[in-house]
């Protein structure tokens, strides 16, 4: 009885607060959270983790070496993954970071090879950053992933010293060099012989992962790490 009492009060207000698809804007149904079935069904899918040779592994060659890396979606100008992303991280929904992270996840552990990691890290925000949002979105996206792969989270170890300037219209170069000695290692040691998934939302030159994985791969010894995005802008 009182299970029927909640969902017709949950109705009514919804009339007046209706909850909207972070994707296309629609309002939401009874039994939909965040994003619509109709944006969950087509989504643009990248599939990357079931191709080791994918664009953003090699992205990657000749600058880190990495087990794997992979996002979970295609981002296109204007498209209902730029809308998900600034949803995530303008618009106060930590939750939609954990849906992400759970969805990518499962999909991650039925691929054709699903690989084993030992820990997950996100991309850390400087505390100035992380205060004025109120939350790290590569934390929350991270969340989700540890729980759907039942993988251990870090997010003590590497940690964001320095500020940064928008890396908006910056090119390849001018994002890594704006991130040189960004990030620093609390307890190094304790990684060594690990495989590590580095998390972040979005990956355009992936100078930011870059950074971070050379900082971790200086400090730890007989690291392996892998990437891991939501999404990935051509």
């Amino acid at each position: 009885m009182l299970a029927k009492v909640k969902n017709y009060a949950e109705d009514f207000l919804s009339l007046f607060f209706p909850e909207l698809c972070c994707a296309c804007g629609d309002h939401l149904v009874s039994n939909e959270h965040l994003l619509c079935t109709s944006c969950l069904y087509d989504l643009p899918y990248t599939h990357f983790h079931q191709q080791p040779l994918n664009p953003v592994a090699r992205q990657f060659w000749g600058r880190i070496p990495v087990e794997s890396a992979f996002a979970y979606l295609y981002f296109h100008k204007h498209g209902k993954v730029q809308n998900i992303i600034h949803h995530l991280k303008y618009k106060n929904k930590p939750l939609l970071g954990n849906l992400l992270g759970e969805m990518c996840g499962r999909d991650i552990k039925t691929g054709i090879t699903a690989p084993s990691f030992d820990l997950i890290i996100p991309v850390p925000l400087h505390p100035d950053r992380l205060k004025s949002r109120g939350y790290n979105q590569s934390l929350c996206i991270a969340e989700g992933l540890s729980q759907a792969l039942k993988v251990p989270l870090d997010n003590k170890t590497l940690c964001r010293s320095k500020a940064t300037e928008t890396q908006t219209h910056k090119s390849r170069f001018h994002r890594f060099e704006n991130m040189v000695e960004v990030f620093t290692l609390m307890n190094a040691e304790s990684l060594s012989g690990s495989h590590v998934l580095l998390v972040d939302d979005v990956i355009t030159t992936g100078a930011t992962l870059e950074a971070c994985a050379i900082a971790l791969l200086e400090k730890a010894p007989d690291l392996k790490i892998s990437i891991m995005a939501v999404a990935y802008a051509e």
